[in-house]
């Protein structure tokens, strides 16, 4: 029957009826059957998508707001180091003293001109009245001293019985010109009673004096930016550009004596 069929397939030219009819039959079912198979196949696969979709965009979220918080974390990182850095400088320039580094903890915003608290208190050997230094300049100094913290007065305070700090600056003659920081204006300082502030240029130095026994001499306070006549016209107002780091301070160092004032 094997024989007999292969010869007639291979004789005719077209299948028989039977064979046509079994072979369009089968491809129909086939049809039939294989349609909603791909159909569920197709859509499992648009779900499978578009879950992968989802959790690669969760996790690029995750990712997005990883790098924001790292981006934040190195810019404050940075900056700290920026202060560190002055601080070790201030190590080299500033031999007569003793230097004690210490971090900003607190710092209010109703009083932010004023005031500031640091780690370090009486146990890291900090006295009242020792001068704070942020940056490359004064800021302020020690009013409140406890064990292992202490307030600082900022030399920006508008406080009318704050403790100013005496300066003085070379003039154009040689001769030193001395006076008192003041406030003038909002966090603006001021070089007040001054003799003869003509022959102070611009972008001269200013520097504590050491009169007055709060403060040693030579710590570098700002520089003179204009000079104007106080409001009476009596005397002459130097105003000055603070050296130190007065707006963002979370690092400072507090000056001690190596000697007995």
């Amino acid at each position: 029957m094997l024989s007999i069929t292969v010869r007639m397939r291979n004789n005719r030219k077209s299948p028989i009826f039977i064979q046509k009819l079994g072979n369009d039959t089968m491809s129909i079912v086939s049809q039939v059957v294989d349609l909603p198979i791909r159909l569920i196949s197709g859509g499992t696969d648009s779900v499978q998508e578009l879950v992968n979709a989802e959790n690669e965009n969760d996790h690029l979220k995750q990712q997005v707001t990883s790098l924001s918080q790292t981006k934040a974390r190195n810019n404050a990182l940075e900056a700290e180091n920026v202060q560190l850095k002055d601080a070790l400088k201030l190590k080299e320039t500033l031999t007569d003293y003793d230097i004690v580094d210490a971090s900003v903890i607190s710092r209010s915003p109703d009083t932010w001109s004023d005031l500031l608290i640091i780690n370090k208190g009486s146990q890291a050997g900090l006295k009242k009245n020792m001068p704070v230094m942020s940056g490359k300049g004064v800021i302020g100094r020690i009013i409140e001293v406890d064990a292992t913290s202490s307030k600082v007065e900022l030399i920006t305070s508008t406080d009318k019985s704050a403790n100013r700090f005496s300066v003085e600056a070379s003039s154009t003659n040689g001769k030193k010109v001395h006076g008192i920081i003041s406030v003038y204006g909002k966090n603006q300082l001021a070089f007040t009673q001054v003799v003869d502030s003509s022959k102070l240029k611009k972008g001269t130095e200013v520097y504590t004096s050491g009169m007055g026994g709060n403060s040693p001499k030579g710590l570098l306070v700002g520089t003179v930016t204009k000079t104007t006549r106080d409001s009476f016209g009596l005397s002459d107002v130097v105003r000055i550009r603070p050296a130190g780091n007065l707006n963002d301070a979370s690092v400072v160092s507090v000056i001690k004596r190596k000697v007995a004032d």
